[in-house]
């Protein structure tokens, strides 16, 4: 069994940096991609950023798109969120994820339902 642990959240405020991270752990792990969305209070889930594993290829939200970056570490198993110029908007719960299976384009690295693996997620808050 898989399991995602997320940290790094918290309180920051507006145009401040954080870094989330998310390790996974149980058994040997090999992910097609990893991604990172978010849910603020009273929203659908929102993509974030995902990342191949074996690859260098990256895709983000557009709502992100040059603020965030997303890096992996494959012999640690993890896979991080950079955060800057952080925006009262950003808040919400970040959870990390894992797919499996084959993924091509923006619309399939999007789509939540499509990720086998989940964390329990992280709180981040920016303040205006």
């Amino acid at each position: 069994q898989v399991q995602l642990v997320e940290s790094g959240g918290g309180l920051v405020q507006a145009g401040g940096s954080l870094r989330l991270s998310c390790a996974a752990s149980g058994r040997t792990f090999s992910p097609y991609a990893m991604g990172w969305f978010r849910q603020a209070p009273g929203k659908e889930r929102e993509f974030v950023a995902a990342a191949r594993w074996t690859t260098d290829y990256t895709v983000y939200g557009a709502s992100v798109k040059g603020r965030f970056t997303i890096s992996r570490d494959n012999a640690q198993n993890t896979v991080d969120l950079h955060m800057n110029n952080l925006k009262h908007e950003d808040t919400a719960v970040y959870y990390c994820a894992g797919r499996m299976g084959y993924c091509s384009g923006y619309a399939c690295y999007a789509a939540s339902n499509e990720y086998n693996y989940w964390g329990q997620g992280t709180q981040v808050t920016v303040s205006s």
